[in-house]
């Protein structure tokens, strides 16, 4: 007999993998270099997809777009 706490935990797994399979994937090529200050992008950073800027300018960005509404 299944009780409530396995029928909530397979709903839970279900769950929990429709929205990993959901989430939008990044198939963007990402920079060899930073489009703002021109260093180098290291390689893990650029295997995220989609990458423009290196991380210390990255974090400059949105460091200063939380002082601003969306």
């Amino acid at each position: 007999m299944v009780d409530l706490v396995d029928m909530a935990e397979e709903f839970q797994a279900m769950n929990l993998q429709e929205k990993i399979n959901a989430r939008a994937q990044f198939t963007a090529c990402s920079n060899y270099e930073c489009e703002d200050c021109g260093e180098d992008i290291p390689d893990q950073r650029r295997a995220i997809g989609g990458v423009t800027c290196c991380i210390k300018c990255q974090f400059s960005f949105e460091a200063k777009q939380k002082h601003f509404r969306r």
